[in-house]
């Protein structure tokens, strides 16, 4: 997509009235990324692909507040802002990614429960037209609608101060995706008010580092230990290469333990990799190659299966091993031993502070 196009496809977006509108554009903009991958480089149709959601997601929002008010509900009774975690928090989404979503809006001194009242349909509403669509609903629950992740900057301190005081894996990983969370909508600076929360509370417990590091380290990058590729054995996808869990998310987590650790407050992966050098919590030379494997990885992310189940865009992260030409079997395999590096190193950095 040309960036005359570009500009053209963000006012179709900005202009939609109707969710349907929205869908169309969403599928417009899948078939156009999707043409694009072999040919783009990988970093600039992310961004590219990333502020496309972005738009229509916001767009989704903002078109679910005018039907509250046509259905009598009014307008938002405070500022509000709307997160994106998850691959949406971080910027990496792919063509087809679900919804992990939340909502903190400002404490109000009267009508407490009008309020909530009014929040609690409006996401409702929001994640409705999210799933129209294509949006996915996240099967953990992570969800806007859901009553544990819309509250008042109040009840998210509480919130987070049970989180604190009982780290429970649960609790540790909830964490852990508010670190990824982002406004995309709505009052930013809430959602900063929420981050100082998280990361005063967060470098104030050690206890909570050794359970972030745990959580870290639970997914295994997809090497053997005589470096070779460790396969789907079983069911329809055997033989493919699980790129969600076995690459991409390993080095995700563990270079947001390492930003978490060092008080970082961005968000996406490459741009934590450049503040962490920047900082010199690691190498120019480490980070650089981080950054080359962490590309590669998202573009075979970007090449997993995709397909559509009863109206939404699904992707299970698994990619055929057919699909890899030896070279990028041989880049794959030297992004995963660097992979496994950035694993020890954080856990080593991690450990290193707790003792």
């Amino acid at each position: 997509m040309s960036d005359p196009a570009r500009s053209q496809f963000a006012k179709k977006i900005a202009s939609a009235d109707h969710i349907d509108g929205i869908r169309c554009l969403r599928d417009q903009m899948h078939e156009q990324m999707e043409a694009l991958l072999p040919s783009r480089p990988v970093e600039q149709l992310n961004e590219q692909l990333n502020e496309m959601h972005d738009a229509i997601i916001s767009r989704a929002i903002a078109i679910s507040e005018a039907e509250m008010a046509r259905m009598g509900k009014g307008s938002p009774p405070v500022p509000y802002a709307y997160l994106l975690f998850g691959s949406g928090g971080r910027k990496e989404q792919t063509l087809s990614s679900d919804q992990d979503s939340g909502v903190v809006y400002q404490d109000s001194d009267t009508n407490i429960e009008e309020v909530k009242t009014y929040f609690k349909e409006l996401c409702t509403l929001i994640v409705e037209n999210l799933i129209a669509a294509g949006y996915p609903p996240c099967e953990g629950k992570v969800l806007s609608d859901n009553p544990e992740w819309c509250h008042s900057l109040s009840e998210w301190g509480e919130k987070l101060n049970g989180w604190f005081k009982e780290p429970e894996w649960e609790a540790v990983r909830y964490l852990l995706i508010i670190a990824d969370g982002r406004c995309v909508y709505g009052d930013s600076a809430l959602v900063d008010a929420l981050k100082d929360m998280f990361y005063t509370d967060t470098l104030g417990h050690p206890v909570i580092i050794r359970r972030m590091t745990e959580n870290t380290m639970r997914h295994k990058v997809l090497v053997g230990i005589f470096g070779q590729l460790l396969k789907e054995r079983y069911g329809e996808d055997a033989g493919s290469l699980d790129i969600k869990y076995g690459a991409y998310i390993p080095m995700v987590n563990s270079i947001r333990l390492l930003a978490i650790q060092a008080n970082l407050r961005e968000t996406s992966t490459l741009e934590r990799i450049r503040r962490l050098v920047k900082e010199r919590h690691i190498s120019a030379e480490d980070g650089l190659g981080y950054e080359q494997a962490f590309r590669f990885i998202m573009r075979l992310r970007l090449m997993t299966t995709e397909q559509i189940e009863n109206g939404v865009y699904e992707n299970n992260g698994k990619l055929p091993s057919s699909k890899l030409s030896k070279e990028m079997t041989d880049e794959l395999k030297s992004s995963l031993r660097l992979g496994k590096r950035l694993q020890k190193a954080a856990y080593k950095q991690a450990m290193g502070r707790l003792t």
